[in-house]
């Protein structure tokens, strides 16, 4: 055993690396807490370290829409939406900022995007039903009711 690994109760050099911050679930919990801000923080630091990673994506993008930085969620919703497979929840939620900007045509597009793929394990059936509504709404020209509304969180891809 080195001097080195007796200074430090006998571990070897592989012990000693720095552990990685899990920055996503740094981030989960800051917005459980209602400190937005600092989980955006925390989420652009995770995006460091993967770029495209879609639940870190889709996950600061409902961060952000509850800050209300809607066109900074919107950039991010799209990005989400460039990760192949694109996670169903970023239709989801860039549907709902597009409605409440009054851009009815890419809500109705995002929406029906959504629903031709929506989102298998858990409980979807929450998200489904309010998309199919306000889908339906959409067409109906009921839209205008609809633009205020802010929807329940987007799925988790």
């Amino acid at each position: 055993m080195s001097w080195l690994s007796r200074l430090f109760g006998g571990r070897s050099d592989s012990e000693l690396k720095p552990q990685r911050l899990d920055y996503l679930n740094e981030a989960l919990a800051l917005e459980r807490s209602g400190d937005f801000e600092a989980a955006i923080t925390s989420y652009r630091l995770a995006l460091r370290e993967k770029p495209d990673d879609a639940k870190v994506l889709l996950n600061m993008a409902i961060a952000l829409t509850r800050a209300n930085r809607l066109d900074e969620a919107i950039k991010i919703y799209r990005l989400a939406l460039d990760v192949k497979p694109p996670p169903a929840g970023a239709h989801y939620g860039i549907a709902f900022l597009y409605l409440r900007r009054g851009e009815r045509d890419a809500a109705e597009e995002h929406l029906a995007a959504f629903l031709a793929a929506p989102p298998s394990g858990g409980d979807p059936d929450r998200w489904i039903a309010h998309a199919r509504e306000t889908l339906a709404a959409l067409r109906a020209g009921e839209g205008a009711a609809l633009s205020g509304d802010l929807p329940p969180p987007s799925p988790e891809p």
